[in-house]
């Protein structure tokens, strides 16, 4: 029986009845104080945090399609304080202020559990930490054994039951919270509109440029005229020249099954609250939904020749029987088990796999893209650095080295494309030897890279 059979294209959670109405569009001129160019995470906690930092402050929200319709409502769901993409990239990049980007990160979570409590958004919101697993010989040490959270094969079956499993490593609840990625979108737009920002989907901005002492925003239906901005378009064109070499669209493919029983959910004796990911450098990522599913994504991060970014690129099939086999062998227990849904996500991969940031416009705009799969919780940190940058006083966020120093571009068409499928031939290679060849070498000298 073909797992796959019936499946829709199309993302689990966004696959809801009660998902809402598209907002009205702009329909004519506006002036504002805060102009926001986006409606996925970053936008929304931008214009949020906006109102909550100065409460009356007129704020519009101008998104290209619907709430939620791309990464914000296609991703797994893990929502974690690093803003590093994890330790080992932020310690080896930023050695003598990773302390501080941790604090940062675990303080940033709190307060995204804490607006979940305000606002009663109804997102799913457990807090359990993740669970990171090796399947091969060579990622036993990847986990450090010698570490506290480290367990051996016995003891990583006992957390979550899989033959593959070889050895794991619990990360504490403090580092990680799983939510359904659309109710928590959805749940800030209303939380933003009422404490009085308007918001217009189905709106794109063609254009940004100086007014004046303010900034002039162009769309098909109208111009606003705002006195700042926030541009949080990430993965899709960026409105400001100077960024579009900044990052890269790689395309991510996701598997959800049918409802487990209870049966099905003892005998791998998952504790919902916990994520779990593979240890390599094609990883998979996998979790329990609200409702009792396995949500099982990752492994191929597709980049498309030229920037690419198209509706075809999500119907993989390829990709989705790949990843159908890995869960079989993963987890044999579960043998007969259907996919419901399958999707694909564009995200915007940075060089440095985190965001970068920065201002334009003499200080009047403010930006922030390249978080490299892992938006879900440092674009709530993205809003305020932001925020922080149009108020144009130095705090805590705008002095790190993180901020202050952007990614190093990616290089133009062929060099681009050519580069990323040698880096990908490269991590496979080290994915089933252990060992770090000559090319990623050369990368980890430069400060650069590709990851999903």
């Amino acid at each position: 029986m073909d797992p796959l059979a019936g499946s829709v294209l199309q993302p689990l959670w966004l696959d809801t009845p009660t998902r809402p109405e598209p907002r009205p569009p702009l329909r004519a001129d506006a002036d504002t104080d805060l102009v926001v160019v986006g409606g996925g995470f970053t936008g929304l906690w931008a214009a949020l945090r906006a109102v909550e930092r100065q409460p009356g402050r007129q704020v519009l929200l101008l998104e290209g399609d619907r709430i939620a319709e791309h990464a914000t409502g296609r991703n797994g769901g893990f929502c974690e304080a690093s803003l590093t993409h994890g330790e080992s990239n932020g310690r080896s990049r930023w050695p003598d202020e990773y302390d501080a980007l941790h604090a940062l990160g675990v303080a940033n979570l709190d307060e995204i559990e804490a607006t979940v409590k305000r606002y009663g958004i109804d997102c799913g919101f457990v807090r359990g930490g993740t669970l990171a697993v090796a399947t091969k010989p060579h990622e036993v040490a990847w986990l450090e054994p010698d570490q506290p959270g480290f367990l051996d094969r016995d003891a990583v079956r006992q957390v979550v039951d899989s033959p593959t499993y070889l050895a794991g490593r619990r990360e504490p609840p403090a580092e990680c919270a799983l939510v359904d990625p659309a109710r928590l979108a959805w749940g800030l737009a209303e939380a933003a509109e009422a404490q009085g920002v308007v918001i217009a989907e189905r709106t794109r901005v063609t254009k940004v440029g100086p007014d004046g002492t303010s900034l002039r925003i162009e769309t098909p239906a109208g111009v606003v005229r705002a006195r700042q901005a926030v541009l949080a378009t990430n993965v899709f064109r960026p409105l400001l020249r100077r960024l579009r070499m900044t990052t890269i669209p790689v395309y991510d493919y996701v598997l959800a099954t049918e409802p487990l029983t209870d049966d099905q959910l003892a005998v791998i004796r998952w504790d919902p609250a916990i994520g779990v990911a593979d240890s390599g450098n094609q990883f998979h990522y996998y979790r329990i939904t609200p409702d009792r599913r396995i949500l099982w994504g990752g492994y191929d991060a597709i980049y498309h020749f030229g920037r690419s970014i198209d509706d075809a690129h999500e119907d993989r099939p390829e990709t989705y029987a790949k990843l159908a086999d890995h869960f079989a062998a993963t987890f044999p227990q579960l043998e007969g088990i259907r996919f419901t849904h399958r999707w694909a996500g564009v995200i915007d991969t940075s060089t440095r796999f985190c965001a970068s940031y920065g201002q334009a416009y003499g200080g009047r705009a403010a930006y922030a893209l390249g978080f490299t799969g892992l938006g879900v919780g440092a674009s709530r940190f993205a809003a305020d650095v932001m925020l922080d940058l149009l108020a144009g006083r130095p705090t805590e966020r705008t002095r790190l080295e993180m901020v202050r120093r952007p990614a190093v571009p990616f290089p133009p068409e062929p060099v681009a494309w050519l580069g990323v499928e040698a880096t990908r031939r490269a991590l496979a290679r080290e994915d089933e030897t252990g060992r770090r060849g000559g090319w990623l070498r050369l990368l980890d000298r430069l400060g650069l890279g590709f990851d999903s």
